[in-house]
Formats: C-alpha cells, structure tokens, sequence
C-alpha cells in the first residue's frame, strides 16, 4: 500500500529528529538546478503531490508549508489538501526564510541536501539563518533514508542534432567558450547546466521531462575537454561529435574526482552549481564566479538558428490552424470535447509536421474556471468538458529538430459577454505594446515590463506571473538570462540583446470565472534606418509565432488605429506564411481568421 503525504510527511519529521534537525529545506532543484526535475528528485512532488514548476517546502516539527508564486496558487491549495502542508503565498523576497527564523529558536538547525542546494542559496542561507543563530546543514539527504522507492537515474540515450540544423560546430563553440575563459583570468571552467552543456556539444537527450537535455557535466580546461555522462547513453554519432571537439568522455560520478584535482583558477555559475558538485575542491583553487559564457552564446541566436526557428514557427502554425479548424467544427456538430481532448488533438497534428520531436511542456488547455489557474494541466481525475458558453485558453508547445515553439490562444464558444471582450482587449493591448516596444540595447528585460502592463494598470488590473522568459533553439522552453517580469531584480545579467528569443505573454485571470492570456515568441533585432545614432543602439521585437488571434473577442472601440494596424499586420504576415501550407478546413480557418477589423 503507498503511503500517504501525510504518512510521508511523519517519515520525514522522524528522520528529522533522529538526526537533530529542526527544519528541512526541499527546493525545486536538481544537481544542476533545473526546471524540470528527474523523478529522482522530485521530493516536493513525493512529499506534498504538487507538481508545479517552481516551488519550496520547508517543513518542521510544527508546520510543513509549500511556497510558490501566483501561479500555483489556486492549484497548490487543491493539492495540498489533506497532506499536513499548508500553502504559503510567494509575492517577493524569500518568505520560507523569514518562516524558518520566525518558527525556529537560535541554536536551531536547518537542512537541506547539498546535490540541490546553490553555492549562492548555500551563501544566503548561512547569511540571513545566522543573523537569527540558526545553522545550516548540507552534508546529508534525508529523503533517501525514508523514499525506499527512490528512482534512479535516467538510462535515456543521448543523440547528436542533425547536421542541417547545427550552424556552429562544439569545437567552435568550445573555442568561444576557452576565449571567454582567458579574459576572465579562468584556468578551467566547469559547466552544470544541462542546457547550457547541451546547446555546447551540439547534443541532446530524455533525461529531463520536456526538455531534450540529459545529465552530465562538462569540465573545459586550456586545451582539454571532458564530458561525465553515463557512456551507455552515447550512440556512435553523439561519440564522433564530442571526439572531432577533443572532448573526452568519463563517467558521470567521476566530476567530484576531477574536481579535486583541479588547481588555479575555476570558473563557475554559483547559481546552477550545487555544493555537492564543489565538495571536493582544494582550498587553493580561485573561484572566479559569473554567467556562463555559454549561457549567453545560447541566448542570442544567429542568423542561421533564427531562421531554423522561423521555419520550425512556421510548421507549428500550420499544425494549429489544423487543430482550431477541426476544434471548431467538432464543437460546430454538437460533439462533446474535453480538456485532455485538446491535447491529444494538437498533439496529432504537431506529428505531421517535419523534424517534429516532442511537447516541450505539458499542455494548459483550461475552460472557464480552468483557464484562470495560469498553469492549469487537465487530468484523468480532473478535468472539464468545453460546452455552453465560454472562454479556452490553451497554452502549448513543441520542439521540433530544427527549434522549440510556445505560444498561448483564446478560443470564444458562444457569445462573448461584455466583461469578456474588454478582458481580453486589455490583455491584447498589453501584448501588442511589447511588440511594438523600441529600447536601448542592453537595457534590462525587467524593466520591459512595466510598458507591457501599462495598459492594464490603467484599469487597475494585473497579473501574478512575468511577461516574458527566455526560449531555446531546440533547447528549454524556459531559459535566461533575459526574463520580462517586473517581480526580478534588475542586474547586469538578465539584460536584452539583439538574437534573442523572448516570450510576450501578458494575462489576466478571473477565478472561478476565466483566465485570458496571448502569447508570441519574438525575436529581438537591431532597429533597421534608426533616426538617432548618437543616442546608442536600439532594439526592438519582431514575433515569429505565426497563428492568428482571435478577433471575436475584440472590443474594438477600446483599441487605437494604431494597434488596429498593428493586428492587421500581423495577421497579414500569418497569411502569407502559412496560406501555402494549409489546404481544406484549415486553410478556410486561417483565411477567416486573419480577415481585418
């Protein structure tokens, strides 16, 4: 019989006691601080039965609470439900902190396991827990004494990107990398984060939900290169790439033995570096700490991955006129539709479509209620059938060989009612003043955001999530440095460069009625014919999402010409894309539905 969060809750807190712990830490982190987690890792979900993207749980004698931010809100409530842990509402800062030095008495003791634990969160744990006289401990893992069915590893294999898709060989990234390295005063650099080892060996694989990238990591020295991942995963293509960059190949659990023989200078993120990974590093070596070079290589595409992207735009495009034209005329014949219908529909016709790979996030298709839970996922025991009158939103998107799509539309069943139209006109008009936004390079994402809400704050509405987020080619959906969400600090990090890829995805979200959102990729670019040089450089946002917004919804007199323009623009630009790839009742759905206003 599996035991029950409650039963699991108990478990911990006896571990907790038998080894004089007062309170326990579960992040949303891995080794290598993902996003997506392998199940070996996900105590949060095995302790509480929220399965959200972000989160913390902190648990004492007394109180167990999960932390996350307004997104999850409504969803974590449900979740938790008879578990023991109680919701804490993120807005800013670190509330679970300020929870553990409220609760706790000084000469207190806090773990937390040191393989998901950040050399940076490790630094403002001991920081801010010490002033209260509250030590931190970070040399155990108390889940593996009480999860006896813990899993493994991934055994997913690993595989080399097609050729036609890789404009950058791993031995010229490598280069840039070393290049980097040398004007950092950086003798090796060791790399943690699944992505970023993933986009430099031009390799990919399963070992994350979601995201095509695999476990490893990636020790780049002055002339020499070693890559610890599990071998077996390594097909004879994926073997050929890392050999032709001089990238030797060790076993996964060798880092911590590289690590000690290091000697000089290192250069890491100690924010997607764990404490466990730099266990063994001697005391002489120099820590120089900062972004991975790579992380921003990978950021700013070229114009050859731009263009990959594009046509990977493209192939979802005409996927989705697919799926809303035969949604459209399912619901038309009185055929009754569900939540986890749309999901299978889309999924369908993605497949159909060239260098198609796989979802890069579980479908958000939520009718009315649903839809105002921001990442709302329908399942077997939970769901609702799209009937009467309503707004679905769907929030979905795929990887393709030759990049990874995101994008958000609202389907209107029946009439819209008046709220509705001026709902959603608002959340469009927030939408298109980031497409339409013209900034200095290297300004930061952050502050984008607040051009974005503008609109709606004029009205005194909002929304409890950011703008815009990062997006990989053939890579995480999520993914910085740049975010657009006004909840950030602005830094030197999270700033806006031309080749970026940047999601625009303002919301707004009624509960218990309907949730709103729209959401483009765009590609940032220098501004063509700028009128002003003396000023700096300029930037601006073109979308690269080709699917048509929906216009029933519109309450036209809310919107100015010069948005109007803009949509018919737009819609135009979808027109021509995707006309010459549709036929039939997809290409009349996409015809019909770029129609002027």
């Amino acid at each position: 019989m599996t035991a029950s969060y409650a039963q699991r809750l108990a478990a911990l807190r006896a571990a907790m006691k038998a080894k004089n712990i007062d309170a326990w830490i579960i992040p949303t982190a891995d080794p290598h601080l993902s996003e997506y987690l392998p199940a070996r890792w996900e105590g949060r979900y095995w302790l509480t039965g929220f399965g959200g993207t972000a989160g913390t749980l902190i648990t004492t004698a007394d109180i167990s609470e999960l932390w996350v931010d307004g997104r999850y809100w409504e969803h974590a409530e449900d979740c938790l439900a008879g578990t023991g842990t109680v919701l804490g509402k993120l807005v800013t800062g670190t509330p679970h902190v300020d929870s553990l030095i409220k609760n706790l008495k000084s000469g207190a003791v806090v773990g937390i396991a040191p393989d998901v634990l950040s050399l940076s969160e490790k630094r403002y744990l001991e920081s801010q827990l010490g002033k209260a006289g509250i030590s931190l401990r970070h040399d155990i893992d108390l889940l593996d004494d009480i999860w006896t069915d813990r899993p493994g590893a991934s055994d997913k294999p690993v595989f080399a990107q097609k050729a036609q898709f890789v404009p950058e060989s791993t031995a010229q990234k490598i280069e840039r990398i070393r290049q980097a390295m040398q004007a950092a005063g950086a003798d090796h650099h060791l790399v943690s984060g699944l992505d970023d080892i993933a986009w430099i060996t031009n390799l990919r694989g399963g070992d994350v939900p979601y995201d095509p990238i695999f476990l490893s990591y990636l020790l780049i020295s002055g002339k020499e290169g070693t890559l610890f991942v599990d071998e077996a995963k390594l097909d004879a293509d994926s073997k050929k790439v890392l050999a032709d960059a001089h990238v030797a190949v060790a076993p996964y659990a060798d880092v911590g033995k590289a690590v000690a023989k290091l000697s000089g200078s290192l250069l890491i993120n100690p924010d997607r570096t764990a404490v466990s990974t730099l266990g063994n590093l001697p005391a002489g070596v120099k820590l120089i700490e900062g972004l991975n070079p790579s992380t921003e290589f990978k950021a700013c595409k070229s114009d050859a991955e731009i263009e990959h992207n594009i046509e990977a735009m493209v192939q979802d495009g005409v996927a989705l006129c697919g799926f809303f034209a035969e949604l459209e005329q399912k619901l038309a014949a009185g055929e009754r539709i569900s939540e986890l219908d749309i999901d299978d529909m889309q999924l369908k016709h993605r497949q159909q479509q060239p260098n198609f790979v796989g979802l890069c996030f579980g479908t958000h298709a939520g009718f009315n209620a649903n839809g105002s839970l921001p990442h709302y996922i329908a399942t077997k025991e939970n769901f609702s059938y799209i009937e009467g009158q309503g707004l679905l939103l769907v929030d979905s998107g795929a990887h393709y060989h030759n990049g990874t799509t995101d994008i958000t539309r609202m389907v209107c069943v029946g009439e819209p009612t008046p709220e509705q139209q001026r709902d959603y006109t608002l959340v469009l008009k927030a939408h298109i003043a980031l497409e339409q936004a013209i900034f200095p390079e290297n300004l930061s994402g952050v502050l984008l955001d607040v051009i974005t809400r503008a609109p709606m704050w004029r009205t005194m509405r909002d929304y409890n999530h950011g703008t815009g987020h990062g997006v990989g080619y053939f890579l995480n959906v999520h993914q910085g440095p740049q975010i657009i969400s006004y909840f950030k600090p602005v830094n030197g990090q999270n700033v806006m460069k031309a080749g970026m890829l940047t999601s625009d995805e303002p919301g707004l979200y009624r509960p218990g009625k309907w949730g709103i959102r729209i959401e483009n990729l765009l590609v940032t670019r220098k501004v063509k014919n700028p009128e002003e040089t003396q000023f700096g450089s300029y930037l601006c946002m073109e979308p690269i999402t080709f699917c048509p917004i929906d216009t029933k919804l519109i309450d036209r007199s809310l919107m100015t010409e010069d948005e109007i323009q803009w949509l018919n623009d737009y819609h135009a630009l979808v027109r021509e894309k995707l006309a010459p790839r549709t036929q039939g009742a997809a290409r009349e759905w996409l015809e019909r539905n770029t129609q002027p206003i």
